[in-house]
């Protein structure tokens, strides 16, 4: 099908591809092995004391570029997608593993910053949960939302792992680190616990409110500090013997630990005052971040601050739930239309950008409490009732085969039917019958309704052009399916698209030409294409005066109806299309160019015969 040259150029990058090794990133391997080893642990959920677990998740979390509380509600969704489709799959192992996944997510959710803006006080914020200061760097930083930029630049994550692993710097004992950073102490005190700590860190622990000893939780008589130079001796003599820096200043940050320690008391605090609620709520959780001068700023995080930083904020799943059982309830047991009304508009508000939503409202009734509301609609005649309640429909389907197919087994192409028969409506039912014909096993149910002769009748009416433009997808989609094509011909079709086709306006040529195009699969078409009085005229204008993508799909229309149709080629060349093909043969596009070539040949053979 192409030039010798060309297939020649093919062939040879095809063989390069062939012999093209991937390679995954070393460091990436390694953080996908810790995921691994944490799973095959078979961790339980409860367990949260877990400072492996949390370095591999942030390592995880860093090297995908989850740096957000955004972009960590994300993942959380696109997990949850996951388990959804595991289950409808009936795989427990994937449905298992993905779901350890979702809990570290909501495990290590208050790792994750706000959503900040591209100013320099904020972008220098670390986004890591371990938040450094020495901030060698010094320079504005934007906001980024991969934690790799920010880690590089503000060197704030401690652990270390590719380099304490690789035997290059060894593992200090346990009783030389402190417990919340997890660092060699430069400045080790005791607390009434007989813990021992960085100064530095449990300064800030109990500056932060806390009266507790961050290992143990023992609450504590005083917060008194006692140097413990024992420890600080051990700890000189440990660097001589292991070649490793003396600590010549105290850390300046807080560690992963640190988070983990303080939401762990938070948890403790909440539960105690809360009846075994399922999730715990940091209304009043505080934040300790360190600013560029190196002092410490306190942040009392609350709702309404978080819903100002970052409008997509994850609401309370226990809310939401709630709200959500309220609606289905308007929906199976409220008589009075007008009021299930404004629910069902809420309804629809809410479906309109969440996917999330749509997944748990297929799941769980809606499809049947909607059309229900939408067949009391039809019956009362009310069309605003109508619109509302087959948009409602039309946000559920949005890119979900599920719950189109739930639709279909529950009868919305016949409560359709009634509505387009009964109502003004058309725009609604239109945008539906769209969306549904998206779905394979939909497109022979609508092509045998009455939906097919209204959507071609709404070609020709002066109506809303966004509605007209739907119905032509919806034919378009319809036209795919072989079974359809006699259905749609006994429409009449085939007047209607010639006359979008010689109308000259841009808005429908394309896409009209493109519906042709599908219904010449059928020989019965094809005849009834060629008989049509104005259609190659309308065709052959295009050539000469349509725009190029226009002049391609015109091209290739006449091509399949000229092909093995000596008729149809005379009344094309009739039509003086010779000057236009070999413009379109040098000038066109891509396939444009072939197409007309091919057209000019088939035209050349024919005349050699003649």
């Amino acid at each position: 099908m192409v030039p010798q040259s060309i297939g020649c150029q093919i062939l040879e990058i095809v063989s390069e591809l062939e012999g093209t090794v991937f390679s995954l990133d070393l460091f990436e391997k390694q953080v996908g092995d810790e995921i691994v080893t944490l799973l095959q642990n078979g961790r339980k959920f409860e367990e949260c004391n877990d400072t492996n677990e949390l370095e591999s998740f942030h390592q995880a979390a860093s090297r995908l570029g989850i740096s957000s509380s955004r972009a960590a509600l994300t993942e959380r969704k696109a997990l949850k997608k996951v388990i959804e489709r595991a289950r409808m799959e009936e795989d427990k192992r994937k449905e298992s593993i993905v779901a350890y996944l979702l809990h570290l997510m909501r495990k290590y959710s208050k790792l994750f910053r706000s959503e900040v803006s591209d100013d320099d006080s904020q972008g220098s914020t670390p986004c890591s949960p371990t938040v450094l200061g020495s901030l060698e760097d010094g320079g504005s930083g934007g906001s980024g939302c991969a934690f790799e930029r920010q880690l590089s630049k503000l060197n704030s994550f401690n652990f270390k792992p590719n380099i304490r692993r690789s035997g290059q710097i060894p593992l200090p004992p346990e009783e030389l680190r402190c417990p919340i950073s997890l660092q060699l102490m430069y400045e080790p005190v005791v607390i009434a616990s007989g813990q021992t700590y960085e100064r530095i860190c449990i300064e800030k622990w109990f500056s932060d409110g806390h009266d507790t000893c961050p290992k143990t939780q023992q609450k504590l008589p005083h917060l008194s500090l006692t140097p413990n130079y024992c420890v600080k001796g051990l700890i000189g003599s440990w660097c001589e013997q292991n070649g490793v820096p003396i600590p010549d200043a105290p850390q300046e940050s807080l560690d992963l630990n640190y988070w983990r320690l303080a939401l762990s008391a938070s948890e403790t605090a909440n539960s105690q005052s809360m009846d075994n609620v399922g999730s715990c709520n940091f209304k009043e959780a505080k934040v300790v971040s360190l600013e560029k001068s190196g002092t410490i700023k306190e942040v009392e995080v609350n709702e309404s601050e978080n819903e100002s930083q970052c409008p997509q904020e994850e609401v309370s799943e226990i809310n939401v739930l709630e709200r959500y059982q309220e609606f289905l309830s308007v929906l199976n047991e409220e008589e009075n239309l007008m009021e299930s009304c404004k629910v069902v508009e809420q309804i629809r508000l809410l479906l309109k950008d969440d996917e999330e939503a749509r997944i748990f409202m297929g799941a769980n009734g809606f499809v049947e409490g909607l059309l229900r509301f939408l067949e009391s609609a039809v019956r009362e005649g009310n069309a605003m009732a109508q619109e509302i309640g087959a948009m409602a429909l039309f946000n559920l389907a949005v890119n979900n085969n599920r719950n189109k197919e739930l639709m279909l087994a529950a009868g919305v192409i016949r409560l359709l039917e009634s509505m387009i028969s009964n109502s003004n409506a058309h725009e609604a039912a239109t945008a539906l019958y769209l969306n549904l014909s998206c779905l394979e096993q939909a497109k022979s149910i609508i092509g045998s309704s009455k939906a097919v002769l209204f959507l071609v009748q709404l070609l020709g009416h002066e109506t809303d052009a966004q509605c007209k433009l739907d119905a032509l997808h919806t034919l378009y989609n319809l036209s795919t399916d072989h079974s359809n094509i006699l259905n749609l011909l006994s429409a009449g079709i085939v007047n209607h698209l010639q006359s979008l086709v010689v109308s000259g306006d841009h808005t429908w040529t394309e896409k009209s030409i493109t519906v042709l195009i599908n219904l010449t699969s059928s020989e019965t078409a094809k005849e009834e294409m060629v008989s049509a009085s104005d259609l190659i005229t309308g065709l052959a204008s295009v050539l000469d005066a349509g725009k190029p993508i226009e002049q391609e799909q015109a091209v290739s229309c006449l091509l399949l109806l000229c092909n093995g149709n000596e008729k149809c080629s005379q009344i094309v060349l009739q039509e003086g299309v010779i000057p236009a093909l070999v413009s379109m043969s040098v000038n066109g596009t891509t396939r444009g160019r072939e197409m007309s070539q091919r057209l000019l040949m088939l035209f050349r053979e024919q005349r050699q015969r003649d």
